[in-house]
């Protein structure tokens, strides 16, 4: 007994922030007592009607006390709730917990926007990521370390945090060219740190994930060290993910090594109990496509049930989809995979300010053009909106609105 007297005296320690509010609280029902006792004895309406004004007083404290306590407490494990209402947090927390299950493939930074809305809607999402990245950050630690490349994981971990801004903020830090660390985000370090204490990536990654409260899983899509490679059009091979753009060389195929990468059960279960199955957005060749490569992927895909939905790119990439209409991009991605990996294609519709489209053009970059007839001829279903914005002078996607576009589509099932 004194044990638990101990435990709840706890509850009154400086710096928890709900003392005041218990304090409230325990007015509140002696309140009630006293009022509730008064009103069995009295005689004259008079106090009848004064004795319930004070009962009711009291009851109005108690609720007070305790919506306060339950907000304090909410505030600790969702931080992002500071400012709602309870309800509000409440009903926000248990639409999510119930929004459909979906699984996302790709990877680089066109993911990580993606999963920024989806999170707004559903916390079942599975990030489903390619670990074929070895440049910058990344490749160093890859090379150093030999373990799997931390960055596009990382960029989707803090996508679907939930934790305080401050945090997320840690994670993507990257420190300056005067330090040693020159190049590496906090967040790749840290995760190269976990590795090293866990012995094993892909636990290190769900460590990583308690830590930051994350709306959802993210999923390496093998846990085997495989370089990609293209073979190019003129016949030249180029190696390494970081390397094929730089090449300028048109892409007739690209391929693992080594060739018959294991997928990780976990993105395997994730795929067969999703209700909406997402490839991209982001590059077709070095972020989307390595997950097909793995043969156990491409076939969970094909037998799933899912809404099955690609998200093309808004804007051609030098160095791998030059010239390509949104046709071409599909027809490269069933090419590498299977014609029953995708039902819709998501296109971008959105007019651009000329003087954007200028500055993209001097870099090689166009608009992908929507050829909308050859789409639907190849057997595929189009949906096509503007969900693009401008931000610091880049087109990027809005995710919110993309979001919603990509749940709409859930009245397939």
């Amino acid at each position: 007994m004194p044990i638990k007297i101990n435990s709840l005296f706890k509850w009154l320690y400086p710096g928890i922030g709900v003392k005041r509010w218990v304090i409230l609280s325990f007015f509140g029902i002696v309140i009630l007592v006293f009022s509730a006792g008064r009103l069995r004895g009295d005689e004259f309406l008079f106090f009848k009607i004064l004795d319930s004004i004070i009962l009711f007083s009291g009851i109005v404290i108690l609720i007070l006390g305790v919506k306060r306590i339950l907000r304090s407490l909410i505030a600790v494990f969702v931080p992002e709730s500071r400012g709602l209402e309870l309800f509000d947090i409440i009903y926000q927390n248990k639409q999510v917990n119930r929004g459909p299950k979906i699984a996302v493939v790709g990877g680089g930074t066109g993911l990580s926007v993606l999963l920024t809305g989806l999170k707004q809607f559903t916390s079942n999402i599975s990030a489903i990521v390619t670990v074929a990245d070895d440049g910058g950050s990344s490749g160093r630690i890859r090379e150093e370390f030999d373990i799997l490349p931390p960055g596009d994981i990382r960029n989707c971990l803090v996508a679907l945090a939930d934790a305080p801004a401050l945090m997320r903020d840690l994670f993507q830090f990257r420190f300056d060219t005067s330090s040693q660390l020159c190049g590496h985000s906090f967040g790749n370090l840290f995760i190269t740190v976990m590795t090293r204490l866990t012995g094993d990536f892909e636990k290190a990654i769900k460590e990583t994930s308690k830590v930051l409260a994350l709306r959802g899983q993210v999923i390496p899509s093998t846990l085997d060290k495989v370089v990609l490679a293209a073979k190019h059009k003129d016949g030249s091979v180029t190696l390494g993910e970081n390397n094929i753009p730089k090449t300028h060389r048109s892409i007739e195929k690209v391929y693992l090594s080594p060739d018959k990468p294991q997928a990780t059960p976990d993105a395997i279960k994730a795929i067969k109990e999703a209700q909406i199955v997402v490839l991209g957005p982001g590059s077709l060749y070095t972020s989307i496509i390595p997950n097909l490569l793995i043969k156990e992927i491409t076939e969970a895909i094909v037998a799933s049930d899912a809404v099955k939905v690609y998200v093309c790119n808004a804007m051609t990439q030098p160095g791998e989809t030059d010239g390509y209409s949104a046709s071409e991009h599909i027809r490269s991605l069933i090419s590498h995979s299977h014609p029953k990996v995708i039902d819709y294609c998501v296109v971008n519709t959105a007019e651009m300010p000329k003087d954007i489209l200028r500055r993209y053009a001097q870099q090689g970059s166009y608009l992908v053009v929507n050829d909308r007839r050859k789409i639907e001829e190849m057997g595929y279903r189009i949906v096509e909106d503007d969900f693009s914005i401008i931000e610091d002078a880049l087109i990027r996607h809005d995710h919110l609105k993309l979001a919603k576009i990509i749940l709409g589509l859930i009245e397939e099932i």
